[in-house]
């Protein structure tokens, strides 16, 4: 069934509004409700459903302007469930203004499962699940006309804004739970733009990416350009390879982009990439790119059969494992020596390993991971208590013994006093941020810093008692954990046997262990070094650096991953994550 866009009543300030337009006759609706305001895109309102598309018109003709968002929905429809719709904006065609920096030819302003639009969050979500952006947001929060008002969009670049609860609602509540405001005479032109030849607007080098995303396939040029790194040698003979292996396993989104960009740059050293990455794509996508180029070489190599579930899924926990068997694959493509076909022949062997224990999916967890959502439900468990015992399970997975949601009921049972220690170890080269970091934690009852052990004893730059100090250091946390404290661990902790130390202790007290890794790139960690009132020498620093050996997912209960401006981007080990 097709269903006509509703039409937005204006805001009682919008100063576009003419005699045929829709008023808001209340804001009743928004008053009081978390509502999210978005740009508004000078472009034809578009439907798309799991089985064709329109324009506002239920029945519009066929137009140029229309072919490049066909071809997307030639791309995407199959995401999109029966009975649902993504409702946007088609940007190809230029209209009253000119767009020279787009990320994409088409923006989803809202998904509807029937006559329920979703929520914001949800929506986000599901449109990046597709492949395409949503338009960008300008302010959020609890209702407030007067911030709302204060709002002044360049009407020569922009339309307008909308408002829009941040909560779903029915087809029916639209008109109180939706308004725009659009600017004076926004129709600009003398002829109406369908009746002219079509003029593209213009396309941002962030677009590649997007189109990565929605299935398409743009050359290793654009993809280095969308990501400011025009000088890196990249592989394009993997790209294109990896390009059709994804959409095999049926990925879309970030994921896709995540397997292409890492079967790209499958060469580059992950500690360097990973930070490289935050900017142009955002701390997930980075993450999981970066992951991927560590851990798809181990696919080349012989392994065990009798170990090679419980690899397997260990490697499952920190990379979507259909993914990364097709970077693995890619980035063999155009080798014909003897070495490549025999890691290729291993990775297909350990292919079959992981379709064989279900594995390959996108989320082989998820249906656990919602029983012991389901489980914890009314059972008094905070957060700590509840990715402590998501990560018990995990490993009872990984190591095959048949985990269940029940089995949640029983490890909270141990905690119900919240009982038990917790350790933040913070990872990352000097000048990362890890002191900084430390410090705004809240809860914390000790900071446990090799820095000013050092300092205490001579200097903080002096390496030379550096076996004492750890000694020492490790006897402090020891005592800390042994009294069920919430410790930081102050230290670079560069590498895993740096970590494993630590992590002893840890175990050996049942520690709830959160790894803090300082995602800062090498330029940053120089700059801030220069600036720091104890400086590392340059040469340590860079020692550091060429050392740094960030943790995989899954090597401590919970991973946070700590941007440049100090703030945590993303989280792996949660109970509450999403893929």
């Amino acid at each position: 069934m097709r269903v006509h866009y509703p039409r937005t009543p204006h805001l009682p300030w919008s100063p576009g509004v003419s005699a045929d337009d829709v008023r808001a006759g209340s804001l009743a609706g928004l008053v009081g409700r978390e509502v999210v305001v978005t740009e508004k895109l000078d472009g034809e309102n578009t439907t798309l459903y799991a089985d064709g598309l329109h324009a506002r018109s239920l029945d519009s003709a066929h137009h140029p302007s229309r072919a490049w968002v066909k071809a997307l929905h030639g791309r995407i429809a199959r995401l999109i469930p029966p009975g649902w719709r993504v409702c946007g904006e088609n940007m190809h065609a230029r209209h009253s203004i000119a767009y020279d920096d787009l990320e994409s030819w088409f923006y989803a302003f809202s998904v509807w499962d029937g006559d329920r639009c979703l929520d914001w969050d949800a929506t986000v979500r599901f449109a990046r699940r597709l492949g395409v952006p949503v338009p960008r947001v300008l302010w959020r929060g609890v209702f407030d006309e007067k911030a709302i008002r204060a709002i002044k969009p360049d009407t020569a670049r922009q339309e307008g804004y909308v408002v829009r609860t941040v909560e779903g609602f029915s087809y029916d509540e639209f008109p109180q739970r939706v308004a725009k405001w659009v600017r004076k005479g926004h129709v600009q032109t003398d002829e109406h733009w369908m009746f002219g030849p079509v003029v593209e607007n213009g396309l941002g080098p962030a677009a590649a990416l997007w189109e990565v995303r929605s299935g398409g396939a743009p050359d290793a040029a654009a993809l280095l350009t969308a990501l400011g790194m025009p000088e890196v040698e990249a592989d394009e003979a993997a790209l294109a390879d990896v390009y059709g292996r994804l959409d095999l396993l049926g990925r879309s989104g970030d994921a896709r982009l995540a397997g292409a960009l890492a079967a790209l740059l499958h060469g580059a050293y992950r500690s360097w990439l990973g930070p490289r990455l935050v900017a142009p794509l955002g701390m997930p996508p980075a993450r999981r790119v970066a992951d991927l180029v560590g851990l798809h070489g181990a696919l080349h190599r012989d392994f065990p059969d009798d170990g090679r579930r419980a690899g397997l899924a260990r490697m499952g926990l920190a990379a979507d494992l259909g993914v990364l068997h097709a970077v693995s694959a890619a980035a063999l493509a155009g080798r014909t020596d003897e070495e490549a076909a025999e890691a290729r022949e291993q990775v297909e062997w350990s292919m079959l390993h992981a379709e064989d224990a279900g594995l390959l999916g996108e989320a082989p967890l998820a249906g656990l991971r919602e029983g012991v959502r389901e489980a914890l439900t009314g059972v008094h468990c905070e957060r700590d208590a509840a990715d402590y015992c998501w990560a018990e399970i995990c490993e009872a997975h990984v190591l095959g013994r048949g985990p269940t949601a029940a089995t949640a009921l029983t490890l909270t049972r141990r905690w119900d006093d919240d009982g038990f220690p917790r350790l933040i170890v913070t990872v990352g080269p000097s000048g990362s941020g890890k002191s900084t970091f430390a410090r705004s934690l809240p809860g914390v009852d000790r900071v446990v810093s090799m820095d000013e052990l050092r300092e205490k004893r001579r200097s903080r730059a002096d390496q030379r008692a550096n076996a004492e100090v750890l000694h020492e250091a490790l006897d402090r946390l020891d005592e800390a954990l042994r009294d069920e404290e919430t410790v930081v661990w102050d230290a670079t902790a560069l590498n895993r046997h740096q970590r494993s130390q630590v992590q002893a202790v840890a175990r050996r007290r049942q520690a709830f262990v959160t790894y803090a890794v300082l995602m800062a790139p090498e330029e940053t960690l120089m700059r801030r070094n220069l600036r720091r009132e104890h400086p590392v020498p340059p040469g340590v620093l860079a020692q550091q650096i060429r050392r740094f050996d960030p943790p995989y997912p899954g090597e401590a209960h919970r991973t946070w991953y700590v941007g440049p401006d100090g703030g945590i981007g993303d989280v792996a080990g949660t109970l509450d994550e999403e893929w």
